[in-house]
Order: C-alpha cells, then structure tokens, then sequence
C-alpha cells in the first residue's frame, strides 16, 4: 500500500488504539469521568492525526532527496523523536485547559504521555511498515 491510502489507514489505526489507551489512563491518572478523558483523548488524536499527515509528509520528502534511503535504526528514532517532541508542545495549552491545570503540570502530562507514545510510535511503525511494506521513499532506488 502506498499513497494517500497508506497515509489515512496508518494514522486512523494509529490514533484509534491510541484513543483506547489513553483515555482510561488519563481516567485513572487525573480522577477525572471516563467520558471526560475520552473527549480530551479524541481531541488530541485529532490534533495528533493532522499533525502526522503534516509531519510524516515532510519527513518523508525529505526522506526521498536523501542518498540513503533505508529506514534504519537511527532514522526511526528520530522519526519519532521529532513527532512526538513536536507533539508534546502542541498539545500543551489543550491539556493545561481541559484538565484545569497549569501548564507545569501539562507539561509533566505531556511527557509521560510522551514516553508512552516515543515508544509506542516507534513499535507502531516498525509494525505498520511490516505488514504494508515500507513507503515508496523508504525503498532503494534500483538505478
């Protein structure tokens, strides 16, 4: 699969476990009702899913103009690294407001959520890669 279609099945099935994760964490963490937690969880995965399409297109035009193209090691962690760490900042006045705290204490929020989802970003990936195939700018070019 390649494409638009790979990029809107990576981010739906990305961002719906993602829903399911986060939201009965943030139930738990902040005491707050279920379904309170469930709509901060789909804004952020709606903030999240614009931001992937946005950010994994960049990353992967960049990707393409690049002499090595093979997706190592390396590139997966930085890959996540700059989508989460841009993530983390994005999603700090939504989290300080939504859940009347300050901004200290969303940042805290945020980086949690931020080791959780480095982690889960980089399995998730290494996992979609597998079962789809790597994306066109990840592949040697055969000249």
């Amino acid at each position: 699969m390649q494409g638009k279609a790979r990029k809107i099945v990576q981010a739906i099935c990305y961002e719906v476990i993602a829903v399911a994760c986060v939201a009965p964490a943030l139930s738990l963490m902040f005491d707050a009702g279920m379904a309170h937690s469930t709509v901060l969880s789909v804004l952020m995965s709606g903030i999240a899913m614009s931001w992937n399409m946005g950010y994994n297109w960049a990353f992967e035009r960049w990707e393409a103009r690049q002499q090595q193209r093979t997706r190592t090691l390396l590139r997966r962690v930085l890959h996540a690294l700059g989508f989460e760490g841009g993530l983390v900042l994005i999603l700090l006045p939504l989290v300080a407001f939504w859940l009347d705290i300050s901004l200290w204490q969303a940042l805290l929020t945020n980086l949690a959520l931020f080791v959780f989802f480095f982690v889960y970003a980089f399995v998730f990936q290494w996992g979609f890669d597998k079962v789809f195939d790597v994306p066109l700018s990840a592949q040697h070019v055969k000249c």
